[in-house]
C-alpha cells in the first residue's frame, strides 16, 4: 500500500487501500430501523449475525452474501449514496467529508486496539441479532453511534 494512502481522494484508492481504510469500529454492522412513515432512522445495538462482538469484525467477510444477503457492499459510489448513515466517527465518512482520519484509527496509531481502548468500537456493547426478533428491534435503539 503506498503511504498515506489514507489521505488520498477516495476515488483514488486501491482496492486493499479502500478495504484497509475500515477503522474496525463495528458499527457499520448494526441493524438499523427506518420508519416508513418519516424515513426517520433509529440505530439499534442489535449486530448482524455475522458480527463478531469482540473484534468487531464480520466472521465470514468474503462470504458474507451467502449468510446476509443484503449486506451492503460499501464502494466510494454507495458511500456517496449512504454516508448519511454511518458514525459520524466512520473513515470513509470523514474522508468522503474531507475530513482527517482520528488519532485512534490504527492507520494513525498503528494499533488496531487503539478503537477499542478509545471507546469508539461497539466491543461488547451489542446484542447477536439472532438473539432478538426484528420485532423488538425498537427496544435495542441507541441514542448516539459517534
Amino acid at each position: 500500500m503506498r503511504e498515506n494512502f489514507w489521505e488520498m481522494p477516495l476515488q483514488n484508492l486501491k482496492p486493499d487501500e479502500w478495504e484497509a481504510l475500515c477503522d474496525g469500529c463495528g458499527k457499520c454492522c448494526l441493524n438499523k430501523i427506518e420508519y416508513e412513515d418519516t424515513g426517520e432512522l433509529a440505530f439499534t445495538c442489535v449486530s448482524c449475525r455475522l458480527l463478531d462482538g469482540h473484534s468487531c469484525q464480520c466472521s465470514s467477510y468474503h462470504n458474507r452474501h451467502e449468510f446476509v444477503p443484503d449486506c451492503v457492499v460499501l464502494t466510494p459510489k454507495k458511500l456517496k449514496e449512504i454516508a448519511w448513515w454511518l458514525p459520524a466517527t466512520c473513515a470513509y465518512r470523514l474522508r468522503i467529508e474531507g475530513k482527517p482520519l482520528f488519532p485512534w484509527h490504527y492507520l494513525i496509531s498503528g494499533d488496531r486496539e487503539s478503537i477499542h481502548q478509545a471507546g469508539i468500537s461497539i466491543r461488547g456493547r451489542t446484542v447477536n441479532e439472532l438473539t432478538v426478533t426484528e420485532d423488538d428491534w425498537d427496544e435495542y435503539i441507541i441514542e448516539d453511534l459517534a
